[in-house]
């Protein structure tokens, strides 16, 4: 099964970096304020990277500016949106969840302009990839659920990183998923039936939001990937980091190579003033080869 993994081919290749790049991907940043006078807007540096290397695209961060920021503007302009990862959970309170127990891992303005977003990006169908908290946010956002702490749900693993361990261990492919047959990421991953991924969360999806559908579980049941039903385009959430080691992992680089026709597709479209809506994709209608 490891072999199926690392043979997966990446069908689309990765784009070459040209002068000019083809479309405007925006990374969603984490607001911190650790150091209190330096407040600062993150974005790690691997999905900058994965974006202009693989997706061929332009990557800009657009900083956590929480609720009612002008994302119609936004969205007129761009042609893709990453939601991160981040060490921050979303707040319980989007999804009638209680009270969080460590006040310490929120990020209010990072939840504001994330769940805005979403729901903008799925009803103007701008390619959407939801990465970890990218994916809790899509079901959030969507009228979904999530699971506080996954490890205390009954006959569920513990799917945190093991932070006594080496590096190389933590952001290792270390946990078996299964791929929906016949979905969008079985196809990316050239038909294999499971593959190996990293596991690096605490914090997972409950009750699934309507407009989703299931694309991989974990072993324990645990939903690692969706997509948007009957999207046009792209609009898919993983919940492990597709954007670590993606010079080594074929899987990886096919996720962000999917996402970059689909910006490229939605640049080329918008250069011309049309709508994306009802595009047929890769041969399958709602769906992305």
């Amino acid at each position: 099964m490891q072999d199926e993994q690392h043979n997966a081919a990446n069908r689309n290749g990765p784009r070459p970096v040209g002068e000019q790049a083809s479309g405007i991907v925006v990374i969603v940043c984490n607001y911190n304020d650790d150091m209190k006078h330096h407040a600062s807007h993150r974005a790690g540096d691997r999905f900058v990277v994965a974006v202009r290397r693989i997706c061929g695209a332009m990557p800009l961060l657009l900083p956590a500016l929480g609720f009612g920021a002008d994302v119609d503007t936004l969205l007129d302009n761009i042609d893709g949106v990453i939601l991160t990862g981040g060490a921050s959970n979303v707040h319980p309170r989007h999804y009638d969840g209680g009270e969080p127990r460590d006040i310490s891992l929120l990020d209010d303005r990072r939840d504001g302009i994330a769940l805005e977003v979403t729901r903008a990006c799925v009803e103007r169908n701008v390619p959407l990839f939801g990465i970890c908290r990218g994916i809790q946010e899509m079901n959030v956002a969507l009228g979904g659920s999530l699971h506080q702490y996954m490890h205390e749900q009954p006959n569920h693993f513990d799917h945190r990183r093991p932070r006594d361990k080496p590096m190389e261990v933590q952001l290792g492919a270390r946990q078996r998923i299964s791929l929906t047959p016949g979905g969008v990421l079985q196809d990316l991953a050239n038909g294999a039936s499971q593959v190996m991924v990293n596991t690096l969360h605490a914090q997972g999806i409950d009750r699934l939001a309507g407009p989703l559908e299931v694309e991989a579980v974990a072993d324990d049941g645990m939903i690692e990937a969706v997509r948007v039903a009957g999207s046009p385009t792209f609009s898919i959430g993983v919940q492990w980091h597709a954007e670590y080691r993606t010079e080594e992992h074929d899987f990886y680089r096919a996720l962000f190579a999917a996402f970059g026709e689909a910006v490229a597709d939605h640049a080329l479209a918008r250069g011309q003033g049309n709508n994306m809506g009802g595009k047929k994709v890769g041969g399958k209608m709602g769906q992305v080869a």
